[in-house]
């Protein structure tokens, strides 16, 4: 999924502004001024198509995400876990640590 704004296509094709999208275990969905894409693995993205990025993972799913996600397991010493297992001392650390090139 590529969001550009309100432009969002899914594997390279358009999805239409305000038209919901549901394939495969993914769904594109516009909830206000938003997109929402959730998928059925139980993890929800939405974005205000600016600055605001919010990620919902379901109940199920404790205590099994990690990267930008966080471990989601409620203990805050383990919120800044880097892809090599070390800990970050700070955000901006931790952030850089999950960068991609």
């Amino acid at each position: 999924v590529v969001a550009e704004g309100r432009n969002v296509s899914v594997n390279g094709a358009a999805v239409p502004e305000g038209r919901p999208y549901l394939h495969k275990g993914l769904g594109v969905t516009w909830p206000g001024d938003w997109v929402a894409v959730a998928s059925s693995l139980g993890v929800r993205v939405a974005w205000d198509g600016q600055l605001a990025v919010t990620v919902t993972v379901e109940p199920e799913l404790r205590g099994g995400t990690w990267g930008l996600c966080g471990t989601y397991t409620d203990d805050p010493a383990d919120d800044f876990v880097r892809p090599d297992g070390g800990m970050a001392a700070f955000a901006a650390a931790f952030g850089n640590a999950w960068k991609v090139p």
